[in-house]
């Protein structure tokens, strides 16, 4: 594999990337083409009532969209894609459902993806620094094929402290195409405890930083 290692953009570039991300939303991400989908089922999620919040959080959550996440979007109906499945380390099945009760980063990410690699470290860095029983970040990877070359990405790049998620099918990915959360890679979605997707992004973004922080404090 080439490149395995991340470009090594400053911070204020990473910035420029997720702002530019934030104007052109799925044009600048890399795209990914429709395929078969294990997880269609998400396509199927509906919004209940268990989702609404609170008028003042959603201010709370549109106005800590800036700086390095402005391309965070506020969802008009928020909604529970519990089913959404994914594998965890030695292929266990898991569910997004099965992290209620804390707040969780869901991010979706490839090797072959160059924002992606990048932001992947800030990612680290967050999980590292915030990651406890009320907060995860769940960085899923969709490479097809084996898990070669994600493993090997994640220990060449140093990556200490996220969980090493996969799906090889795409399904993660297409379910949340179907529900319009999805344009590219990287994506993005904010779950409150309660499993309530609340806000989505696609594009990178310095996860490590404090307009991060603030974001995030305002969905917990």
């Amino acid at each position: 594999m080439t490149s395995k290692k991340p470009y090594g953009l400053p911070s204020h570039l990473l910035i420029g990337l997720a702002a530019g991300a934030g104007i052109l939303a799925g044009v600048a991400a890399v795209y990914v083409m429709g395929m078969g989908s294990g997880n269609g089922s998400g396509a199927a999620a509906s919004a209940t009532v268990e989702c609404a919040i609170p008028q003042a959080q959603k201010a709370a959550i549109a106005a800590a969209a800036r700086g390095g996440v402005a391309a965070m979007t506020p969802l008009d109906t928020p909604r529970h894609l519990d089913d959404l499945a994914f594998s965890g380390p030695e292929g266990k099945a898991l569910t997004l459902g099965g992290f209620r009760g804390k707040t969780v980063l869901m991010n979706l990410w490839a090797t072959w993806c160059f924002p992606c690699r990048e932001e992947m470290p800030a990612l680290d860095r967050l999980q590292g620094k915030s990651g406890s029983d009320r907060f995860e970040v769940v960085a899923v990877n969709i490479d097809t094929g084996s898990d070669e070359k994600p493993r090997a990405f994640l220990k060449e790049t140093g990556i200490a402290h996220l969980t090493p998620y996969r799906d090889n099918t795409l399904g993660v990915f297409n379910a949340l195409k179907k529900q319009g959360l999805a344009l590219g890679l990287p994506v993005t979605l904010l779950v409150d405890p309660r499993g309530c997707v609340l806000a989505a992004m696609n594009g990178p973004a310095p996860w490590d930083g404090a307009d991060a922080a603030a974001l995030i404090e305002a969905v917990k």
